[in-house]
């Protein structure tokens, strides 16, 4: 994508993000139809289909040869990465949105041939728009956001995951885990896999590890992170396949050596987004 078409389809992807963190902020305080899909803690709101549904009227309008990745079920039948796909999460952090009316986001990444060319993160009730073009820098509102920090010490690296749910889940190796947060300063998390992202990407938390999350949940944020020397990749180090969930570690690229190594022995089972 040359830099003029993607300058053009940025402009107009930030009308459409910002319009749909308006329709949300209207209507924050109604009342709330709430289902649930996999399980009873896997929460979709009528909110969350209205602005996938919101998004693909926008783009089949204006860009009929574009296809959707998305997860309501208003998307495309996506199996390859060829073209230009809309990878988007209406409303990350859906419990967030529906028990705390904040801390959520609208995450919107845009890959052509396989390549992530733009991102944006909205964190919609704090009016925090986090972008990037590929190549042309990451902002946070209009300001531009600095290449992370290469002088971090692993010790004193802050992450962002639920360790004590990992611990539990038989997945994975509980004193492994337990090892890797005695050797750093604290673990948080903030249940928003695409704010916890940008987040390392402005250097608040220097990491953000997650189970089985999806391509909407981190596609914008990998652009975004690709743009102030961050990384994401699965546990065992390979690149994000962008039609799977994984296990996805963000990180600060100076620690990625020594977190790899921690979690090489994670398991590293890949699930297909149908599985």
């Amino acid at each position: 994508m040359n830099s003029q078409r993607r300058e053009e389809i940025f402009e107009q992807a930030k009308i459409w993000v910002e319009e749909a963190g308006n329709i949300i902020e209207e209507r924050i305080n109604d009342e709330l139809v709430i289902d649930t899909k996999t399980h009873a803690n896997d929460l979709v709101t009528e909110m969350d289909k209205d602005i996938e549904l919101f998004f693909a009227n926008k783009i089949k309008e204006k860009y009929p040869t574009h296809l959707l990745l998305g997860e309501e079920g208003y998307g495309d039948d996506v199996q390859t990465l060829e073209g230009t796909i809309w990878i988007i999460d209406p409303i990350d952090g859906t419990k967030n949105f529906v028990h705390q009316k904040k801390n959520f986001a609208i995450s919107v990444g845009i890959f052509h041939e396989g390549v992530g060319e733009i991102g944006f993160i909205y964190n919609v009730m704090a009016d925090v728009l986090y972008s990037a073009k590929r190549n042309e820098g990451a902002y946070k509102n209009n300001v531009r956001m600095k290449p992370l920090n290469k002088e971090v010490n692993f010790e004193e690296a802050i992450f962002a995951f639920k360790h004590d749910l990992l611990c539990k889940s038989k997945d994975f190796d509980a004193e492994l885990i337990e090892d890797f947060v005695n050797e750093i300063r604290g673990a948080r998390y903030g249940g928003a896999a695409a704010l916890e992202i940008a987040q390392v990407a402005e250097g608040i938390v220097d990491g953000y590890i997650s189970k089985r999350l999806s391509p909407w949940d981190v596609a914008a944020g990998i652009v975004i992170m690709n743009e102030v020397g961050g990384i994401v990749n699965r546990s065992n180090s390979d690149s994000v396949n962008m039609l799977e969930k994984g296990t996805i570690v963000a990180c600060n690229e100076v620690l990625s050596e020594k977190i790899f190594k921690y979690l090489k022995n994670w398991n590293r089972q890949e699930h297909s987004i149908k599985g």
